[in-house]
This record gives C-alpha cells, sequence and structure tokens, in this order.
C-alpha cells in the first residue's frame, strides 16, 4: 500500500490531492522521498509515526506533519490506525522548509476535506483554497528524539528488537551470545555506527517507543511498563534527562497544541 499521489480528475487543474488510509495491520513504508510535492500527514486516529533526518515523530490525531519536498522519510501505522496523506504542489505558498508537526484547526481540516478526490471545486476557488490552507499552516513544537540506526548486520538485529520490544532488558553480553559477537565488539560498533553507547541507545529507543505511546493517549502507568522500566517514577525521570520535560509536560504540551488547532 504505496503512499502514492492520488488519482484526480484531469479536467480540474489540482495542486493539492489527499488520499485516505485506514489499516486492519501494521503497515511500515520503506523510506522514501517525494521530490517534488511536499506532505502533509493528518487526522489520525490509532499511532503513526514517521522517522525523517530532523527526528522521529509520533503524531497525534489533533495535529499534521508536515515533510518537506526530498526529505527521506519512514512512515509506520500500527493496526487500526487512520489516517489522510496530502500532496501539496511546491509552488501553492511558501511552507516550513523542514520537518514539523502544525496545527490542524477545524478551518484547515475543511479546506482539506473540499479538496479531496474527487475535486469538488472548479479549477479558479480551487486555486485560492489551495493557497489559503498552506498559508494556515503554523508549525508547533513537540517532543523528538534522535536515533539513528546502526549498520552492522549484528547491531540492526539488535536494534530492531529492541524498538519491537523496548522492555527487553538484556545485556549487551547476553546480546553478544544471541548474535554471536563479543561483547566488546557490539559495544564499538554502536559507538562507531551510533555515536552512541549501547546503554544510551536503547534508553532512546526506550524514549522514542514512548512518545508513541503517550501520543495515544496511554497512561504514564501503562507506559512505563511497556517500555521497560519497573516504576513509573524511573520512567519519568529518565524520560525528563532525554527530552527535558517530564511526561505530564509532554501531554500538557500535546493539550497546549490541541488548544491552539481548536
Amino acid at each position: 500500500m504505496p503512499l502514492t499521489e492520488p488519482e484526480t480528475d484531469e479536467s480540474v487543474v489540482w495542486r493539492i490531492g489527499t488520499n485516505s488510509f485506514t489499516l486492519s495491520d501494521r503497515v511500515e513504508w520503506d523510506p522514501h522521498v517525494h521530490d517534488d510535492r511536499h506532505e502533509l500527514l493528518w487526522g489520525t486516529r490509532g499511532a503513526l509515526t514517521a522517522e525523517t533526518d530532523d527526528g522521529y515523530f509520533a503524531i497525534p490525531g489533533t495535529l499534521g506533519l508536515w515533510i518537506p519536498a526530498g526529505v527521506s522519510h519512514r512512515v509506520t501505522a500500527a493496526a487500526g490506525t487512520t489516517f489522510r496523506c496530502t500532496f501539496i504542489d511546491l509552488d501553492v505558498a511558501d511552507a516550513p522548509s523542514r520537518t514539523t508537526a502544525v496545527a490542524m484547526p477545524d478551518v484547515i481540516r475543511v479546506l482539506l476535506e473540499r479538496l479531496e478526490n474527487p475535486p469538488y471545486l472548479p479549477t479558479s476557488p480551487r486555486a485560492h483554497a489551495e493557497e489559503l490552507v498552506v498559508s494556515l499552516l503554523e508549525p508547533v513544537e513537540v517532543s523528538t528524539i534522535d536515533l539513528p540506526l546502526p549498520r552492522d548486520t549484528r547491531t540492526r538485529m539488535i536494534a530492531e528488537s529492541l524498538l519491537a520490544d523496548p522492555a527487553d532488558d538484556r545485556s549487551i553480553e547476553d546480546w553478544g551470545r544471541h548474535v554471536g559477537a563479543s561483547a566488546r565488539n557490539l559495544s564499538r560498533l554502536f559507538v562507531a555506527e551510533t555515536g552512541l553507547s549501547f546503554s544510551t541507545w536503547r534508553t532512546r529507543a526506550r524514549m522514542r517507543r514512548a512518545i508513541e505511546w503517550l501520543a495515544a493517549d496511554h497512561t504514564v502507568a501503562f507506559v512505563s511498563r511497556r517500555s521497560g522500566y519497573a516504576t513509573p517514577s524511573a520512567f519519568v525521570q529518565a524520560f525528563r534527562r532525554e527530552l527535558g520535560r517530564t511526561p505530564g509536560e509532554f501531554a500538557s504540551a500535546r493539550s497546549a497544541a490541541e488548544r491552539k488547532s481548536a
């Protein structure tokens, strides 16, 4: 199921088009680039995440994610997730130059719905609506985390396992026995390939998944357990060290963004 540009009525000139997705199973789109169009992911229900050079983003339903043309991105959606993917021509209007969360107030949602396929507006009014909707997009701050992935087959296997199950608390020695490498070699590879020690990388992997679960409105107790922490307080301390705020402050920031988008 590719994140492709929508089919349109050729009798109507369009510079913005939207596809809608409803997923019964988990889907991961390989890293890809749209050279001639920006992309806006929005209208999310469930867990939708995107990884770009600008960071890892969990996209709550109250916000959208703007991905500029030419930026490589990998999108992952959990089973049961619904979202919309809007493609926007480069010449529609000035737009954010980096990957960023954007507020999605009702006026933007209504305009984008009017611009969905089949196009309901004739060419001239449609052009005005397209320019208006992009001009209304406002970036908002959300928590992101930088998590480079290792390249070596053995370290990559460990990384992918920890992302799938961040509560896995095996030591570097245990992982070495599992993948057939010494703990010293694995430690060296993690630093060489990611710039992070194994323990720091695992902590950030836990925070990455924690952001996703918090954005999906799970409780701190649930997230701390799924992230591999013995107590919520230990999770809160780790979260604050990595992201500069507590999970509660993260939720408050999301609420402020939600009020801004309302």
